[in-house]
This record gives structure tokens, C-alpha cells and sequence, in this order.
């Protein structure tokens, strides 16, 4: 394998999805203690700001137990609608790894009553099986078969990471249908009793999203039933961190920096979000290629953060942050959010006055303002839209304190300020 002149692997630059391997940068602390966690016997809660690489983060984690003896089962539920979709997502990666083949190759008696013989002609992980699987859960046995895949998993040979990515999207769709709040309920009640059942070394847990759980199940009314899991928040790389990784990809492509170009990236940025990161160096390389060089200046960086990074339509992944907020809340939280931004953008702060009169203007029959606007500026915190800071809230991210200005700074928007907004 190639390698850098100063020792390191070479490294691809890629934005959207999650990376591996030498593609993976950084993060060496997090997957230590993320590690002890688990082995500890602990179910974790991976939580942190959208495009901070919490998926990443669980599929390497994944990686690395797999090389000691563990077995990895990773689910994305975002596209699930209801619990047995879920069951059955998780029934077909359990027939899928080799892990478990035999075990339920000679063991389905206990899943698909009267069809053993038909799915083990079928074999491990086919169409077959899970049709069986599906006529099975959707009979309204969901909570027995889902808990006996769990035991299946704990009772296996090796030990068992399984990760539940997009959870909260999972739940969020769940309670907006027709007694959908009883349905999450029953869901995070059912999940959370049967783990509680099962040897903690024998079975791990980890749960994440690209909204977070927390703030989710607050506003559903339903904060203990997540009380099991341990929290780890997952911050942005720090300067030297982001600094490292936008020289080690220059390095990799064969681009030439002038000095100060990385230190400037960062600066532009306002925080070392991993994806920005990313994108703002795919963003220079493609500039520098229409011109056919290899050379970035510190010019280049200011005019690619303005044409292109904010230039509209030409950053998916930034519209995506306002569209995972519409997935994961109800329409007049939405709208708050979408005021808190707009002012905070614009202004640069959202003070307490701003919040309290915020707060005033959404006060009428049955709705309480201030809960309301302390419900999703929990989410904006904890999702990492907004830090406390001196005076009130403000991004952590200048590039999207940015792109959101340029968004939401045209449309009309009842005044919110106050006295003591800057």
C-alpha cells in the first residue's frame, strides 16, 4: 500500500456517507473509551452534531471489535415505519452473518413455527426467509420474536455489538401515526425490558442519529425509558485535528498548500466538523483542478467558501441540516426553529430578551410558548445547532451560522429582538 512522505497511509477524498478504514482520521480517544464502555457491559447512546461522524464512529468501532472475536450487526432503521419492520431488519442481518448461520439454520422451530424445513432449504440470509419472518411479526408476535433474536444474539458463541443507527427518525415517524405515542411506548418499553433480561457481556447496545434521542423522548414524555443507556457525546475535531486532516488529504491528492491555507480552512469553518472538513477541501481540489494546478492558495479559500460552500443549490448536505429538523419535529416546533435560526444567523445572537419574546408571540389556546421554545432550543443545543455563550446562543459553526443567514434572511419572519440584542 502507498504511503505518505512523513509515514502516514494515504487517504481519499470523499464527502456524504460514512468513511473506513484509511479513510477513517482522528478519533482515537472516542473509540478507547467508546471500547471500555461497551466492554464494561454498558448499552451507549452515541450522541453529537449532524455530519460529526457518529456513523463513522459505530462502524469502526464495529471494525475493531470484529478483529478481537466480536460479532458486528449494524441496522439503519431510518426508512422503518413501524416495530416490525424493525424485527425483521434485524431478523435478515442476523441470518446474513456467518456468525449466526448454523445456529439458525437448525434453530428456526423457534422463529417460523411448522417451516423449518422450507427455510433451511431456502438457506441463511435468503428472500425466504425473511418472508417467513415477515408473516411472522406482522401476526402481531413482534415483542416474542424480536426479544428471541436478542436472546439468540446474547446466547452466540462470541460476544455482540449491535448498533441501531437513525432511531430517533425511527420513533419520530412512529409517534405521528394514529396512536402512535402508545406505539413508541410499547417499542422503547419493549427494548428496554429485553435487554435488561440479557448478560450485559454477552450482548452490547449502541444507539444513534442524525437528530438526537434525548430531546425526542422528553417531549414524547417518555425520558425513562432510555434511563438504561450511557450517554458519550461526540465533539468536532479540535484546530490541530482539523488542521492534520485537511494536510494529510492535500498530501494523499498531491496538492501543494501555501502556508496558512489549512489554519485559514479551519478559520473559515468556525469548528472542525469532520464533513466540512471534508467538503471544503473537495471544494478547493475541484477549484484548483479547473485551472489545472495542484496549488491552493489562501486566496482560493476565501473565494471557495463564498461561490461555493454558500453558493445556493450547491451544498445538499447544508439543506439536509434544515430538512432532518422538519423530519424530527412537529409543525409549529418547526417554525420555531426555523425563527431562533433566522435571528441568530442574522444578528449573530439570540439573546434571553429574543427568547422571551419569542416565547410571548406563540403564547395562545393550549400552547405554551415558553415550553415550547425551551423544548427545541434543547434540541438546538443538543444537536449542536447553538452554544451558550456570553449574551445568549450562537453558532458553533460559522458556515452555518452563514449559510443559514443567506437562507432564512429573506423570508419574513415576525421581529423577534430585544432591548439587549447586540
Amino acid at each position: 500500500m502507498s504511503t505518505l512522505p512523513f509515514g502516514g497511509q494515504l487517504m481519499k477524498s470523499k464527502t456524504g456517507g460514512w468513511v473506513a478504514g484509511d479513510d477513517f482520521f482522528g478519533r482515537e480517544d472516542d473509540l478507547d473509551l467508546l471500547e471500555t464502555s461497551i466492554r464494561n457491559g454498558n448499552h451507549v447512546l452515541l450522541t453529537g452534531p449532524r455530519r460529526m461522524g457518529k456513523t463513522s464512529v459505530a462502524q469502526e468501532i464495529g471494525r475493531r471489535l470484529s478483529e478481537q472475536g466480536w460479532t458486528f450487526l449494524y441496522l439503519d432503521v431510518e426508512h422503518a415505519d413501524t416495530p416490525e419492520e424493525l424485527v425483521v431488519e434485524l431478523a435478515r442481518r442476523v441470518y446474513a452473518s456467518r456468525s449466526f448461520a448454523k445456529r439458525h439454520l437448525f434453530g428456526l422451530g423457534r422463529w417460523v413455527s411448522g417451516q423449518g424445513r422450507r427455510v433451511r432449504k431456502m438457506g441463511a440470509g435468503g428472500v425466504g426467509v425473511e418472508v417467513e419472518v415477515r408473516k411472522e411479526v406482522e401476526s402481531g408476535t413482534w415483542r416474542q420474536r424480536g426479544s428471541n433474536l436478542l436472546e439468540e444474539c446474547a446466547a452466540a458463541a462470541r460476544p455482540v455489538l449491535l448498533v441501531l443507527d437513525e432511531l430517533p427518525l425511527f420513533l419520530k415517524r412512529l409517534s405521528r401515526v394514529p396512536d402512535g405515542l402508545r406505539s413508541a411506548d410499547l417499542f422503547l418499553s419493549w427494548l428496554r425490558g429485553s435487554l435488561q433480561m440479557i448478560p450485559r457481556d454477552s450482548l452490547a447496545v449502541l444507539i444513534s442519529g442524525s437528530t438526537g434521542l434525548t430531546p425526542l423522548v422528553e417531549r414524547l414524555g417518555l425520558s425513562d425509558r432510555i434511563n438504561y443507556l450511557r450517554p458519550y457525546a461526540l465533539g468536532p475535531w479540535t484546530r490541530d485535528e482539523s488542521i492534520a486532516c485537511f494536510e494529510k488529504l492535500a498530501a494523499s491528492c498531491g496538492i501543494s498548500c501555501d502556508a496558512g491555507v489549512a489554519i485559514e480552512v479551519y478559520e473559515q469553518l468556525g469548528s472542525g466538523n469532520p464533513h466540512h472538513v471534508q467538503s471544503f477541501f473537495a471544494a478547493l481540489q475541484v477549484r484548483a483542478a479547473k485551472r489545472a494546478d495542484t496549488r491552493i492558495t489562501r486566496a482560493d479559500v476565501d473565494v471557495a467558501y463564498r461561490e461555493t460552500l454558500l453558493r445556493p443549490g450547491a451544498q445538499n448536505d447544508l439543506t439536509h441540516y434544515e430538512l432532518r429538523l422538519e423530519q424530527s419535529l412537529d409543525p409549529e416546533d418547526y417554525r420555531a426553529v426555523r425563527r431562533i435560526l433566522a435571528e441568530t444567523a442574522i444578528r449573530g445572537v439570540f439573546t434571553p430578551a429574543a427568547r422571551r419574546e419569542l416565547a410571548d408571540s406563540l403564547n395562545g389556546p393550549g400552547v405554551d410558548g415558553s415550553r415550547l421554545v425551551r423544548g427545541v432550543l434543547d434540541l438546538l443545543q443538543h444537536d449542536g445547532y447553538l452554544i451558550e455563550t456570553d449574551g445568549g446562543l450562537r453558532f458553533e459553526s460559522r458556515l452555518l451560522r452563514d449559510w443559514f443567514a443567506r437562507r432564512l434572511g429573506g423570508e419574513s419572519f415576525p421581529p423577534v429582538s430585544g432591548s439587549d440584542s447586540p
